[in-house]
């Protein structure tokens, strides 16, 4: 199996998967890249479509290719997509490409987002596939635009409990910007250092920092430490009137900080 992020549109990535002569792909916001992927190898057949939310840039160009691939759609359950859509809900799991991709809840950035974990993918990928949309970045999570700072947390939470080395396949490359955020946060965080520097490096290759390691994120990644004291102290220095024991009040002054950093 091969997973190739295409980049679509300024800073998108439609994740798409490849076994023998079908494909799967995620979050296809535009159909243009899916199609010319597909026309770059002969023969290939889009199987399946995994869609995380409901918006735009995830669901753009599901109906132009389910029309000319005839390609199974996967979605949120409580959430309006392009349809006809298989629903699914956490606890729940889409089959594609003779696969088991489990799904997750992950309510925060919408509503009914959900994500999709492929727990044992086959050679040569032997770590797990975590694709989240827009709930995790490296570095950052999604703005809050129907859920809650509770529902965030506990979304990202669920998501920082798989396995270390699960690879983080989020739909945007945001990783520098978030980083920099990062480091405001945690300046001092030397492991946030030195991934900064790696996806610098990365990126002046024009090569995508993504996917992400689940562990490393664990690391450098504000949002998913929250509750680290190094973190509370830098959201009260922030917003002083924040208590420290109440996480749901830190981890939302965390996240109005970055909606409103330059």
């Amino acid at each position: 199996m091969t997973l190739v992020p295409l980049p679509a549109f300024a800073d998108n990535y439609v994740w798409m998967l490849q076994i023998g002569g079908q494909v799967a792909v995620v979050d296809p916001g535009d159909a243009g890249p899916v199609f010319d992927a597909l026309a770059r190898e002969p023969g290939l057949e889009l199987a399946a479509i995994l869609v995380t939310h409901h918006h735009g840039d995830h669901t753009g160009g599901v109906a132009a290719l389910r029309e000319a691939t005839g390609a199974r759609v996967f979605g949120p359950a409580t959430e309006t997509i392009p349809e006809p859509y298989e629903a699914l809900r956490g606890g729940q799991h889409a089959d594609a490409l003779g696969l088991r991709f489990d799904v997750i809840d992950v309510p925060g950035h919408t509503a009914g987002h959900i994500a999709y974990v492929l727990r044992e993918p086959p050679a040569p990928l032997s770590q797990p596939l975590l694709f989240c949309g827009d709930t995790l970045f490296s570095g950052g999570c999604g703005r809050l635009f129907e859920g809650t700072p509770a529902q965030m947390l506990a979304s990202l939470d669920a998501l920082a409990a798989l396995p270390d080395d699960t690879q983080v396949c989020c739909a945007h490359e945001y990783t520098l910007s978030n980083l920099r955020f990062a480091l405001a946060v945690e300046p001092g965080n030397a492991a946030l250092i030195d991934h900064e520097r790696h996806c610098q490096a990365l990126r002046a290759e024009g090569r995508p920092t993504l996917p992400a390691r689940l562990a490393t994120e664990r690391r450098i990644n504000p949002f998913l430490r929250s509750r680290e004291d190094t973190v509370v102290a830098a959201v009260r220095a922030h917003a002083p009137d924040v208590p420290a024991n109440d996480e749901v009040a830190v981890f939302a002054a965390l996240r109005q900080w970055k909606n409103d950093f330059r």
